[in-house]
């Protein structure tokens, strides 16, 4: 199929006519993306990429099985869930099986961020309390709930940004956090710092309605919370009087491997309140859900406000969410998750063992994280080296991106077909460029941060700093790697290390 503009036509209309906080991937030379298939997408000239970084096609761009249920519902019925339909209960029940028994309501919505919204609603109305315990650098959404409980937005704003009633922890990051792998009990350390937050919240007339974490923070660099952390939290929590909301929005449905949802990875005796999911949820399809208990169900419903999404749980989406999980059970994809992504997992602890910039190796199932380092015992963040490789990455058509507070971690997030052929193509292509950037740190580092030198298809190394710069001081974007337009470029003397 012809495409109706061309790429530069494409991009001038774009400017033309969508906001300019919008922004594309390699704004130096953004991606004109025209089809996709798997774990594959194409480009306008028929061009293949892998594809590192789409949780949202969660069983792969485009899967036959996951259009088919779309259009035969689409060519039937699709309207609100105010009339009844069978899709809709089918789905729900599904849906709950997969979770621990007591999470048995379900409330269809059409996004990660509107699953978050009314996630705090349950909880504070369940409660009657206000205040919110987040997570530092965790992200939950982009309307204006959410911007207000997620630190990965609001260090943007300054000092205004955070609101009285959000309290913020410490991420429980172990290789980067106050408490490291040497720590004798990290879980029970970061978990003390929630319980403190309560009891001085408590002491300033605060009432905790909610702990909010994303069971594995993505945003916040791919940091996989200790095991015993959400048992510890949610005890000073319910004490506190509030309730545990899971964020499964970017790791739901499979793609830890060991297990359905993130949240399980802390052992069975753990179940949060409340479960938001998302993305993956639809392949791509926008729908979401919030799971929660028949008792918080029921005080929401007591406060006699009714609750009514119009397209939350239609027909349609509700077939699409039907085929998700048909193909996920079929095709093995947990399974795959679990496969592939211990074997990538080893491949990159390979690199870590052979190159001096990769500090850390992390993640489970299809959810990694490599941290990259200037120096392996101070730890300082190789940010401008990470983008380096993204960059270089996306010139040979690969797509990968880097995430975290330093914007220095490779995040892997594919979709759930990938294979143990693309990870080692993938990791094979990163230990040419650590080869590369160690050969030209052995000539003379100082060559390789300059404007003139590195430079392929108009993305030198100054460049790329320049714009992960833009990231650390307050243009940070949503979810997978938002590079930015020149006029966002900063002096290289704010570089954060």
């Amino acid at each position: 199929m012809s495409e109706i503009y061309s790429k530069a036509e494409t991009l001038e209309l774009r400017r033309k006519h969508i906001g300019p906080s919008c922004k594309v991937f390699f704004a130096k030379d953004p991606i004109k993306i025209v089809r996709a298939q798997g774990q594959y997408m194409f480009d306008e000239n028929g061009e293949k990429y892998l594809d590192c970084i789409n949780n949202v096609a969660h069983v792969g761009h485009s899967h036959p099985e996951v259009v088919k249920a779309a259009v035969k519902q689409m060519e039937l019925l699709n309207t609100n869930s105010r009339f009844l339909h069978d899709n809709l209960v089918q789905y729900a029940k599904r849906l709950t099986a997969t979770l621990p028994e007591k999470l048995s309501v379900c409330y269809f919505v059409n996004s990660g961020s509107e699953a978050n919204d009314l996630a705090l609603r349950l909880a504070r109305q369940y409660s009657g309390h206000q205040d919110v315990i987040t997570l530092d650098h965790a992200y939950h959404g982009h309307v204006t709930s959410l911007i207000d409980i997620s630190p990965y937005k609001f260090h943007q704003l300054g000092k205004e940004g955070k609101k009285e009633f959000v309290h913020v922890a410490p991420s429980p990051d172990i290789y980067r956090g106050k408490y490291r792998e040497n720590h004798p009990d990290p879980a029970s350390a970061y978990a003390d710092d929630v319980k403190k937050i309560t009891i001085e919240a408590q002491k300033n007339g605060r009432k905790i309605a909610a702990f909010i974490a994303e069971s594995m923070q993505s945003c916040g660099g791919q940091v996989i919370p200790p095991a015993g952390y959400f048992q510890k939290v949610a005890e000073y929590v319910h004490k506190a009087g509030g309730v545990f909301i899971a964020d499964e929005v970017q790791v739901g449905f499979g793609r830890v491997g060991k297990n359905f949802w993130g949240f399980q990875l802390q052992g069975e005796d753990f179940v949060p309140d409340i479960v938001t999911m998302g993305k993956p949820i639809g392949n791509g399809h926008p729908m979401s859900c919030v799971v929660t208990t028949r008792e918080i169900a029921e005080a929401f419903g007591a406060s006699g406000l009714e609750y009514f999404n119009t397209f939350g749980g239609n027909p349609v989406s509700c077939a699409i969410g039907l085929a998700v999980l048909d193909v996920i059970e079929k095709e093995d994809l947990q399974g795959n998750a679990r496969r592939v992504g211990n074997h990538l997992i080893e491949l990159l602890k390979e690199q870590q063992k052979k190159h001096p910039l990769v500090g850390d190796v992390r993640g489970v199932g299809l959810f990694v994280g490599v941290e990259l380092v200037k120096d392996q015992q101070t730890r300082t963040p190789a940010t401008a080296e990470a983008q380096h490789i993204i960059y270089k990455l996306k010139e040979q058509q690969t797509l990968l991106s880097a995430d975290g507070p330093h914007r220095n971690i490779l995040k892997f997030k594919p979709p759930m077909c990938f294979t143990m052929e693309d990870a080692k193509f993938v990791v094979d292509q990163i230990d040419t460029l650590l080869t590369g950037m160690h050969g030209s740190c052995t000539a003379g580092c100082s060559s390789l941060f300059t404007s003139t030198t590195i430079r392929n298809g108009g993305n030198s190394y100054a460049e790329c700093v320049s714009e992960s710069i833009s990231h650390i001081n307050g243009n940070a974007c949503r979810q997978v790697n938002g590079f930015y337009t020149e006029s966002h470029g900063v002096p290289c003397k704010r570089i954060r290390t």
